[in-house]
Parts: C-alpha cells; structure tokens; sequence
C-alpha cells in the first residue's frame, strides 16, 4: 500500500464577480432561448448579485427556475450574442 501526499493547497484567485455575473446571465439565457424557461443550476453567490442588481427574480425560492427582469433579458441577450452567437459574413 502507498502512502497519499497531502496536496498543499493552492490559494484562491481573486476572481472578477462582474465576468461571472455575465457568464451566468449569458448561460441563463441561453436556456430561456433553448428551453423557455429560466433555470437556476448555477452558483448561488451569483444567482444573488444578479437578483440585488434587479436584472432577475428572486433565487430563493422554491420554484426550480427565475425570471428575467426586463432590463435582464436584454441585457442577458446582449452578452449572449457577444460571447456565444457565430457572425457568419
């Protein structure tokens, strides 16, 4: 039998919340555009922050998905096309 090494591990990155945020509101439209609904299977430290900047409903709750405030979605479509959507020429 081998011995296991402990792993030291790494300290965290400071980590930009503001790309997350966009990276999560791009994602959420995308099932919104796929499946018609908003699910909200992502993290939930920025399910909140997009929830406190008014751009979707609550997370906390018991329902399995949120909704896009009407500023969210348009911003949600806007990072959307930016970061996803091909431009063919």
């Amino acid at each position: 039998m081998g011995t296991k090494m402990k792993q030291k591990k790494q300290p965290a990155p400071e980590l930009n919340e503001q790309r997350i945020d966009d990276a999560v509101l791009a994602l959420l439209y995308l099932n919104l555009y796929h499946c018609g609904v908003v699910w909200k299977g992502f993290d939930w430290d920025a399910l909140n922050r997009l929830h406190e900047k008014g751009l979707i409903s609550d997370p906390v709750r018991k329902a399995k998905s949120v909704g896009f405030s009407e500023e969210g979605e348009k911003r949600a479509r806007e990072i959307f096309e930016q970061m996803f959507v091909v431009c063919k020429i």
